[in-house]
């Protein structure tokens, strides 16, 4: 038993010693602190160090938290509470507060404030903000709002700068989203498939929708919410193929869903998009590791966001994507059905 402890805190010292992140803490008795591995304080010596499984046995063993890789986690808590009254608060404002007056509202300095929104939302302030009014661009161009109307609303100054960065705001013209598919035809096709009822959607592009596991009058509304002006019509014959391929990938997916597809959003969601197509059947990405793998990643929370607006399930494998933990998180369609497309996924590829 002593020797299988020993090996077990060399294992641990080893880690400490490379700086690696770790499910255990360790405290410096000459400190009488407790830190995470990968604390950016000095190295300690070994003699000194004693490990912990979690916090609440370091304090009863009379060590403090570290201050500086706050190993209990309360720095880290309020500072989500602090970035998350931020987002709030430029959400909820007409124009872009300064970066003054949101370090003003969170007790903390203008550098020390940057730096915390950063690390939790990936962006800044400004870069957030932008986000926001992009978001009510579009909402408003898809109600049929007159576009210079809507640009008024969103809280931008002219017209010129919607057009100059149409491409980073909205993925699109600023008329395209407006007419909200309006002159367009989308045919569409029902099926029963493994999870329920199963509605594609096709413009001349390419699939523009694909849901399933709900009532054929919610799918479609899902629709037509989308292109909210735009002839939908029926085509179970012409959308046959397709509909075979979407079953066939449910029932036995050995390969990725490869239909063409007509995938509208803004700039940042189709990067999200396209780096779901990339990620081979039965592996799956954390959302950081998404993010990564899009050029940004501290832009998690804008990564998950993207996921959850995806407009073609399977095709755009959103369902690959899992909790840094590697919990199953939220899924439009449920998790269950997720958990059950991985399964499915998992065993094609090692059969």
């Amino acid at each position: 038993m002593f020797v299988a402890m020993s090996t077990l805190d060399d294992q641990r010292w080893d880690i400490v010693r490379r700086r690696e992140p770790a499910g255990f803490l360790y405290a410096v008795t000459t400190m009488g602190v407790f830190c995470r591995p990968g604390c950016p304080s000095p190295p300690p010596k070994r003699q000194n160090v004693r490990f912990f499984a979690a916090w609440p046995e370091a304090e009863a063993a009379g060590f403090r938290a570290c201050r500086r890789c706050d190993p209990k986690g309360e720095r880290a808590a309020l500072a989500r509470e602090v970035v998350a009254a931020a987002c709030t608060q430029i959400e909820e404002s007409e124009n872009m507060p300064s970066l003054a007056a949101l370090a003003g509202r969170s007790g903390y300095s203008k550098f020390h404030f940057l730096r915390m929104f950063r690390d939790h939302t990936g962006v800044t302030p400004r870069s957030y903000a932008e986000g926001v009014r992009a978001r009510r661009l579009q909402a408003a161009l898809a109600n049929g709002e007159r576009v210079a109307d809507a640009v008024a609303g969103a809280g931008f100054g002219s017209e010129s700068r919607v057009y100059e960065d149409t491409g980073k705001l909205l993925g699109m013209t600023p008329g395209t989203a407006r007419r909200g598919g309006a002159g367009e035809t989308i045919r569409t096709a029902f099926a029963d498939c493994p999870f329920g009822r199963l509605l594609v959607g096709a413009t001349a592009t390419g699939i523009c929708f694909l849901g399933f596991a709900e009532p054929d009058e919610s799918l479609l509304g899902d629709l037509r919410r989308r292109f909210p002006r735009a002839t939908v019509v029926p085509d179970e014959a012409g959308l046959a193929a397709t509909v075979r391929a979407v079953v066939d990938f449910i029932e036995e997916p050995k390969a990725a869903l490869d239909l063409p597809l007509d995938l509208r959003g803004t700039a940042f969601q189709v990067r999200v998009w396209e780096a779901l197509r990339k990620i081979p059947p039965g592996q799956t990405r954390s959302y950081a590791e998404l993010a990564a793998m899009i050029g940004a990643p501290r832009a998690v929370r804008a990564v998950a966001r993207s996921c959850a607006t995806n407009p073609v399930s399977l095709a755009v494998p959103c369902h690959r994507v899992i909790g840094a933990s590697g919990d199953l998180t939220g899924y439009r369609w449920g998790v269950p059905r997720k958990r059950a497309l991985l399964e499915r996924e998992r065993g094609a590829a090692e059969g």
